[in-house]
């Protein structure tokens, strides 16, 4: 599952924890080495007064991590077909967990050498194994959900929590979907509502994902009751079309449109069809074969009748999300020879203080008069490109901002910097922001601005253009 979540397929850098800071550097690179050596293999240390080489009973401790040497249990661990033995010692694995300590010491502890775990994968108990023995915490994206049922299956709480803020850390509209499915599974309700942050905000996005098509049925019937999704209700429409379609392979069936209704059941009323514009429903619902004659007709009826008939799905248009704006200037002007622009770039750089979603900027327009502009926008982190666009808007020649917006509202990570940058083409004499501000707070969101070096136009701190980023927290 986690692999899906992941199609790039890249390991994170290890995650690490350690209580003990007196261990040398060179016992420490010994430990590693054992460690990694251990991973693949049950290694039994050579020599004697092996104890002597390593300080810390941390140290000591991590050498008999998936090691023979005075291994009293053994796991066979995964699903059959696929399965690792690994050995254990009780007295470690009861230290680390309660479940451990009642399966080997409680009162109804078993007496077996050998332990069945077909519902683990072996490099998730590897994992957990390591954080009981050694103190470290290593994660990486393909791993990470099953380690995160270990955690759970087990009851290794801190091991639990790193696992669900890797998971905070890599959420995007690409695996909220996912996510949510298994946030709601492991009951973690703070993953959960990160989740819901992410599909609110860039809905489209997550229901184009390919996990999306995953979810259980649950999970996709509290999607389409969502309501502050930011979609286009057609969107959401074809996502459940999609969801179904792999619903029908699922099942072995044929993806026709019966089967595909049957594989939607009740969740299909909760698609807001009658919401739509009268074209998109034409051209979408009503010849996708899915709906019924009867359905159709009084859709078309009740956009057009006077009098509309009683109809089985939600009526109302979704709430969406209310953007925000950050408005980082306290005051504009202009004056008889600016602003000018000459193709030249605006730019500036700001951070948060939590994720948030960069769906658009607010800019100034001509302070002569009415006046239409064309605007090249862009957002950047660290050179790279995570959303532009071209629009243009029409200035009436008052000093208000007027919106410009990307495709998609753009994932913004928080204590790190990132670059707004704009290209305006149309009079050149425009409205300009005084007494710029460093830092902005917007309702639970802070902003922190500097001045980029993109910026080829005199936009800075205290004045020039880009005076609002549009978003959504």
């Amino acid at each position: 599952m986690a692999a899906e979540l992941y199609p790039a397929a890249k390991k994170a850098a290890p995650v690490s924890s350690q209580t003990s800071s007196s261990s040398s550097s060179s016992s420490s690179s010994a430990v590693q080495q054992y460690q990694q050596q251990n991973i693949s293999n049950n290694n039994t240390i050579q020599g004697c007064n092996w104890q002597g080489l390593y300080p810390t009973i941390r140290e000591r401790n991590s050498v008999m991590f998936n090691n023979e040497l005075m291994a009293d249990v053994h796991f066979v661990v995964g699903p059959p077909g696929a399965t690792q033995r690994v050995p254990g010692h009780k007295y470690v694995l009861a230290v680390g967990s309660s479940v451990f300590h009642a399966m080997f010491y409680g009162e109804l502890a078993e007496d077996k050498d050998e332990i069945r775990i077909p519902d683990v994968e072996p490099p998730s108990f590897l994992a957990m194994l390591k954080y009981i023995y050694c103190d470290e915490i290593d994660l990486c994206a393909d791993t990470v959900l099953a380690t995160l049922y270990a955690a759970k299956k087990y009851i290794v709480p801190h091991l639990a929590r790193a696992c669900v803020s890797f998971l905070e850390t890599s959420l995007s509209a690409r695996n909220a979907c996912v996510l949510l499915s298994q946030s709601c599974l492991f009951e973690e309700p703070e993953l959960t509502q990160r989740c819901w942050e992410v599909i609110d905000a860039q809905a489209e996005l997550a229901l184009r994902s390919e996990g999306f098509c995953d979810i259980d049925a649950p999970t996709l019937e509290s999607i389409l009751r969502r309501e502050t999704l930011n979609a286009k209700e057609t969107a959401v429409f074809d996502a459940a079309l999609r969801w179904a379609e792999a619903e029908c392979g699922r099942k072995g069936a044929q993806p026709s449109a019966e089967n595909v209704r049957e594989a939607l059941g009740e969740a299909l009323y909760l698609i807001r069809v009658p919401a739509m514009p009268l074209d998109d429903f034409a051209n979408g619902p009503a010849q996708s074969g899915v709906l019924t004659l009867a359905e159709t007709n009084d859709v078309f009826l009740w956009h057009t009748a006077a009098r509309k008939p009683a109809l089985r799905f939600a009526q109302e248009p979704r709430a969406g999300l209310a953007p925000q704006r950050c408005h980082r200037f306290q005051s504009c002007a202009y004056r008889s020879n600016q602003w000018r622009y000459r193709g030249r770039c605006d730019s500036i750089q700001f951070a948060v203080d939590r994720r948030v979603f960069v769906a658009g900027f607010g800019l100034y327009g001509s302070s002569c008069g009415s006046a239409e502009y064309s605007a090249r926008i862009e957002l950047k982190r660290q050179g790279a490109t995570l959303g532009a666009a071209v629009a243009k808007y029409f200035s009436d020649g008052s000093s208000s901002t007027f919106p410009v917006w990307f495709e998609h509202p753009v994932q913004i990570e928080p204590d790190t910097f990132h670059t707004a940058s704009v290209v305006l083409d149309g009079n050149e004499l425009s409205y300009f922001g005084q007494e710029g501000m460093t830092e902005v707070q917007c309702g639970k969101v802070t902003f922190q601005f500097q001045c980029s070096s993109d910026s080829t136009n005199g936009t800075g701190v205290q004045g020039g253009q880009i005076p609002e980023l549009i978003f959504y927290a």
